[in-house]
Parts: structure tokens; C-alpha cells; sequence
């Protein structure tokens, strides 16, 4: 199980980090607050499963460590979506529809392929796996609502849809970052 596990982790860090540079750089080329956001999201999500690659053969209690470690990294998204809110706050313009819409049908089925390629492993190594597969959830989940945003924008240009889409990240990230932390903390105290 944990060879299994090792490669779909692998799989999955290099998909995250394959799709951070396309929708960084379309985040970057529309002036899209939830791209961005989300794009910083791959980055960590492939930080995440490589720390997760790393210690599949740690201890239960190294690895809990390493559980704690992901919690904090699963903020970052959210202080990468305030940085870039204060600069779409600068500068009031609405992102391009057609260019939020298809990259986030493009993100939507990578996540859809990462959440069940770790699907069957999310009760596997505690927090480590819990962390990885709370993450291509989240995503997911995201990514219909940066569509939606998209499809709105094309209908009605606005940056509020793209602002609201990507505070919706932002929150979903600290709420993976919590559960992660408490999945960390329980294996902390059961181990000896």
C-alpha cells in the first residue's frame, strides 16, 4: 500500500506543479484574484505531496510533525490571495471571462484527477494523506466556483465575482489548514 501511495503522491505533485505555471501565468496575464489564489494553491499542493512523498517511511510521530508543518503551509494560499486582493483593490478591472472560465475547466480536471487518485488513500497515514486529499477536494470545489465566476463575467463584467470566488479559497484553505492541524495533534498524543 505505501508503494502504491508513493506513486500517486509523486503523480500528484507533478500534476500541482505543471498547473501552477499554466494558471499563474493566465492569473497573471488577466489580473485574476482567484487564478492567483488558486495557482498558489498547486504550489503548495505540490510542496504538500512531495513533504508526503519524504515521510511515508518516517514514524507515525515524525510524521505527525510533519502534519503540523502542512497546516501552516495550507496558509499560504490564503496570504497570497490577500496580497493580490490589495493589488486588484489598486487597480478595479475586471478579469477576462473566457480566460477564467477555460483555465478553471483546466484546474478543475486536474483536481478531479488528483481527489481521486488519493481518494483511496485519504484514511492511509493519518494527517499526511488527509492533508493531500482535503487539498484536491478543496480545489475542485474551487475551480466550479472560479467557472462560475467566469461565466458571470463574461455576462456581466465585474471584479466581484472574481474577488468573492478567490475569498472562498481563501477560507476553505484555513478550514483544511484546521483539519489538518487537529488530525496532526490527535497522532501526536497516540503515539508513545
Amino acid at each position: 500500500m505505501d508503494e502504491q501511495l508513493r506513486r500517486a503522491v509523486r503523480l500528484v505533485a507533478l500534476l500541482n506543479l505543471a498547473y501552477f505555471g499554466v494558471e499563474f501565468a493566465v492569473a497573471l496575464s488577466i489580473g485574476s484574484v482567484s487564478l492567483f489564489a488558486d495557482s498558489v494553491d498547486f504550489l503548495e499542493d505540490a510542496a504538500v505531496n512531495i513533504l508526503i512523498f519524504a515521510a511515508l517511511g518516517w514514524s507515525a510521530r515524525r510524521r505527525a510533525r510533519v502534519g503540523t508543518a502542512l497546516a501552516g503551509i495550507l496558509l499560504v494560499p490564503a496570504a497570497a490571495f490577500l496580497w493580490m486582493l490589495w493589488r486588484k483593490f489598486e487597480h478595479p478591472v475586471a478579469p477576462a471571462g473566457f480566460g477564467l472560465t477555460l483555465t478553471g475547466l483546466g484546474a478543475l480536471a486536474v483536481n478531479l484527477f488528483c481527489a481521486v487518485t488519493l481518494a483511496r488513500f485519504r484514511a492511509h497515514a493519518g494527517s499526511l494523506t488527509k492533508a493531500a486529499f482535503l487539498s484536491a477536494r478543496n480545489d475542485a470545489i474551487a475551480n466550479v466556483a472560479i467557472i462560475a465566476a467566469g461565466l458571470v463575467t463574461l455576462w456581466r463584467p465585474s471584479v466581484w465575482p472574481d474577488v468573492v470566488v478567490g475569498l472562498g479559497i481563501a477560507v476553505m484553505n484555513l478550514d483544511a489548514a484546521r483539519a489538518v492541524w487537529t488530525a496532526a495533534r490527535d497522532e501526536r498524543h497516540a503515539t508513545p
